[in-house]
C-alpha cells in the first residue's frame, strides 16, 4: 500500500504540473473515493487543492463526512450548495419531460447532478489553474456506473485503476475515518440511494468478476453486459474523418 500511493502521488504530481496545472481540485462526496483522493492530493499538492463539497437535495450526513474528511486532512475546501439551480434548470428545460416515461424522467433528472457538480469543479479550476481530479474506481469504470461528462468528465482517473476493494485498502492504510470507510457506497442521485442497490450486486462480487473469479452464471451474464454497453462511455467522443 505504502509503494502504491508514492506511486499514485508521483503521477498526479507529474500529470498535472506537466499540464501547466498548479494544483488539484475535485468533489468530496463523504465516501471513501472521494476521501481516498482528497488524501493523496494531500500528500501530492500540499495546500494547493480544493475540495469541493456540492450537496444537491444530499443526506445531511454525506455532507458532514465531507467537511469531518476536510478538517481531518487539513485541505481547504468551499460548500456550493446546488439545490435551486438543480431546481431552476428542471423547470426550464421540464416541458420536454412529457416526451419520457416516469423511470426515463427519474434517471436524467438524476444525471443532472453529477453533471451540475462537474460544472462547478472546472470552474473553480479555472479560477486557480488547477487540474480537475476524478474519484472513479475501476469497479464502477468498467460496468459504466459513472454519469457520462458528470462524475466521469475529469482531467485525471487515480483510481481508474483501483477495484473498489484496493480502495478501501488504502484509505484503512491512510487510517482515513473509519464512518467514511464502512459506510455504504452512494451517488447521492436520491434519497436512499445506494450504489450496490441501484447495480443489483455487490461490490465484493463485482471484484471477484474482475480478477477472473467464478460467480453465479447469471450474474456474470449481466456484468459483461454492463461492459458492454458502456464501452461508449469510456472513449473520446467519435470523430468524423473526411475523406481526402
Amino acid at each position: 500500500m505504502e509503494q502504491l500511493c508514492r506511486d499514485i502521488v508521483k503521477w498526479l504530481r507529474e500529470k498535472v504540473y506537466s499540464s501547466g496545472g498548479a494544483g488539484a481540485v475535485f468533489g468530496l462526496s463523504g465516501g471513501v473515493d472521494s476521501a481516498v483522493v482528497a488524501a493523496l492530493c494531500r500528500e501530492a499538492f500540499g495546500n494547493q487543492n480544493l475540495g469541493v463539497i456540492m450537496p444537491c437535495y444530499s443526506e445531511r450526513k454525506d455532507v458532514e463526512h465531507a467537511e469531518l474528511l476536510a478538517r481531518k486532512l487539513g485541505i481547504p475546501y468551499r460548500i456550493v450548495e446546488l439545490d435551486a439551480v438543480f431546481d431552476r434548470l428542471v423547470k426550464e428545460a421540464g416541458e420536454v419531460e412529457e416526451e419520457g416515461d416516469v423511470e426515463q424522467i427519474h434517471l436524467a433528472r438524476a444525471n443532472i447532478k453529477p453533471r451540475l457538480r462537474m460544472t462547478v469543479l472546472y470552474y473553480m479550476a479555472a479560477l486557480k489553474h488547477y487540474r480537475v481530479i476524478g474519484t472513479g474506481n475501476k469497479s464502477e469504470v468498467m460496468i459504466g456506473y459513472f454519469t457520462k461528462y458528470g462524475d466521469g468528465g475529469v482531467d485525471l482517473e487515480p483510481l481508474g485503476d483501483l477495484l473498489k476493494e484496493e480502495v478501501r485498502e488504502i484509505a484503512r492504510f491512510l487510517k482515513l475515518p473509519r464512518e467514511i470507510i464502512e459506510k455504504k457506497p452512494t451517488a447521492g442521485l436520491w434519497k436512499g440511494q445506494t450504489d450496490e442497490g441501484e447495480m443489483g450486486f455487490s461490490y465484493e462480487k463485482l471484484d471477484l468478476f474482475l480478477k477472473g473469479g467464478e460467480v453465479e452464471p447469471s450474474l456474470a451474464e449481466k456484468i459483461k453486459g454492463l461492459i458492454e454497453n458502456s464501452a461508449h462511455k469510456r472513449l473520446m467522443p467519435p470523430i468524423f474523418q473526411k475523406k481526402v
